[in-house]
């Protein structure tokens, strides 16, 4: 088998159907092979970093993606979307097409590098920002291939593999491994239940709260069987949001710190003797800046390949493991009474386009099964708070947070589940950035719809910042609902400015998505923004005074 064959058979083994990517002379091999291959199907984008994210979209619906790029000057294009890959924990195998192997062995001075005769300079640069990274040769193949998809499964982060164009169409000389899974401690999972279920016992006020790696783990039907089982309310937060069914009746909202609109989450979170938290990361965006009052003692933290309880970590234990050894007997307490979110109450009115009212118009619009992309700015915040249907998909970059994300993350989605109803929600300034893949999807005959929210600038960047009226944070406008008809392709396009106009344009989305991509464009005030950003700004503001205060005490 030569080694391009095999690698398309391990990526095809993983359900991987759709390689998303941007063709170059280094990578014409790669290509070639998946055109004779038939089953896997290139995804052209327009540039690799659109595809980087094209392919993070695809995984997050899918559970692992690939990308394609060339040598040097591709896949540093792709570098932002891998590193957001690895911060957020999104499985990607990044396969680079390089210079012939005898050009790298003679190191010669080769286009799309930096002209030294380093081959090896990438693949150092990406060690830093994937799981694994290897240069492939006949003689490995066999074994680094299997090892580097082995380890974005089990990490959930991405890997990089580098083979040269003519290693690509040549026969392997070595044979497959098989990889071994990771296993459990056992001794060290018996220690870990046998705490929880100390703990348990001792618990009146306990909470759950699924997060990221629960989420990208595919765990979030086995935690809220616990949940129900246990009779516990669970609260989610930015980077496990979509990690569980928020219709279910002991969902009990969203956790933010202090910017948490929702009192009663909060009281929740804050107030419990027992926090149970499953892939829980403790980043500035999940604590509202770090205005959590959480007990750290009062956590259990299951983790990938780990549980901490309080300050005491017990290694070895594989998540899924832990949720299956998971204490539930004789554990069971009493729900709070069922607590209001943020957007339930839809009043209609005609009056202009505010996040006050635009916000419950989302939330009713909602349907079981869709697929929601956020972009990075005011609509992440906002959404975060909106209730979702059962089976959402729900993505967006709760961590990384690069703005520019969002459009070819739902062009990945869309490719990855072109039976689902795919709704992106993004800003002006973010289509600014990656517009190019509006094409890519027109072309590919996707038809999500699209929220684009034009207030004018970068709306979030002027709420974190203390110092006013900057021009920096503005750019040029665009007609935005004119924007298929530059890719020369037909769409459902309309500009709105005022309630009514928006529950009317989505009622026509909704009949118009069957068939062709929509866009319904928002024409809101400068500075609209929803409530949560609002003590995001008066948080910063006050965090910016106590430090003045502090420096003046060493002045």
């Amino acid at each position: 088998m030569q080694v391009g064959e095999f690698l398309f058979e391990c990526l095809k083994n993983e359900g991987i159907t759709d390689i998303f990517g941007v063709p170059g002379d280094y990578n014409f091999s790669l290509l070639d092979q998946i055109e004779k291959d038939g089953e896997v199907r290139f995804v052209h984008c327009r540039n690799e970093l659109n595809a980087g994210y094209a392919a993070d979209g695809y995984a997050r619906v899918k559970g692992i993606g690939a990308l394609i790029t060339t040598f040097g000057v591709g896949e540093l294009s792709a570098c932002n979307a891998i590193a957001g890959a690895y911060s957020e924990s999104v499985p990607i195998i990044h396969i680079v097409g390089g210079p012939k192997s005898m050009m790298q062995m003679q190191h010669k001075p080769m286009h799309h590098t930096l002209l030294d005769g380093n081959f090896d300079t990438f693949k150092n640069m990406y060690e830093q920002i994937t799981a694994y990274a290897a240069s492939i040769t006949l003689e490995n193949a066999g074994i680094e291939i299997p090892n580097a998809i082995q380890k974005a499964r089990e990490t959930k982060k991405p890997v990089y593999l580098t083979i040269p164009m003519d290693v690509v169409t040549t026969n392997m000389t070595s044979r497959a491994g098989n990889p071994q899974r990771k296993k459990t401690d056992k001794a060290s999972l018996k220690e870990a239940v046998q705490m929880i279920t100390t703990r348990l016992q001792a618990a009146e006020r306990p909470v759950i709260l699924p997060d990221v790696y629960a989420m990208h783990y595919g765990l979030g039907e086995k935690v809220e069987a616990l949940a129900q089982k246990m009779n516990v309310p669970v609260v989610t937060m930015m980077m496990g949001k979509g990690g569980y069914d928020e219709s279910l009746p002991n969902y009990a909202g969203f956790y933010c710190g202090k910017l948490s609109s929702n009192k009663s989450a909060r009281e929740l979170v804050e107030n419990s003797d027992c926090v149970l938290a499953f892939g829980a990361v403790w980043d500035d965006y999940n604590t509202g800046l770090f205005t959590d009052k959480i007990d750290p003692l009062a956590i259990i933290n299951v983790m990938p390949n780990y549980v901490q309880i309080g300050k005491t970590i017990y290694p070895n234990i594989i998540i899924d493991d832990m949720i299956e050894a998971f204490p539930t007997e004789n554990h069971s307490w009493t729900l709070p009474n069922p607590v209001a979110f943020p957007f339930d109450q839809m009043n209609p009115s005609d009056g202009n386009l505010s996040a006050d009212s635009y916000y419950p118009q989302f939330q009713n619009m909602l349907k079981e099964r869709d697929i929601v992309v956020t972009e990075s700015g005011t609509f992440a915040w906002g959404l975060a708070e909106v209730r979702l249907k059962k089976g959402t998909t729900y993505i967006t970059q709760g961590g990384w947070g690069a703005i520019g994300y969002a459009l070819p993350a739902a062009f990945g989605a869309c490719i990855a589940a072109p039976n689902r109803r795919v709704l992106l929600f993004t800003g002006e300034g973010s289509m600014q950035m990656n517009v190019q893949e509006l094409s890519s999807m027109l072309e590919n005959g996707c038809k999500p719809i699209i929220f684009i929210l034009n207030n004018k600038g970068y709306t979030i960047e002027k709420y974190i910042n203390t110092v006013k009226n900057t021009v920096y944070n503005n750019f040029p406008d665009w007609a935005y609902h004119k924007l298929p008809e530059v890719f020369q392709h037909e769409a459902f396009t309309v500009q709105v400015s005022t309630d009514s106009e928006l529950r009317q344009a989505i009622s026509e989305a909704e009949q118009k998505c069957v068939k062709q991509l929509c866009i319904i464009e928002m024409m809101v005030a400068p500075m609209d923004a929803p409530e949560i950003i609002h003590r995001m700004h008066e948080t910063v503001l006050e965090m910016e005074n106590k430090s003045k205060g502090l420096l003046s005490v060493f002045k």
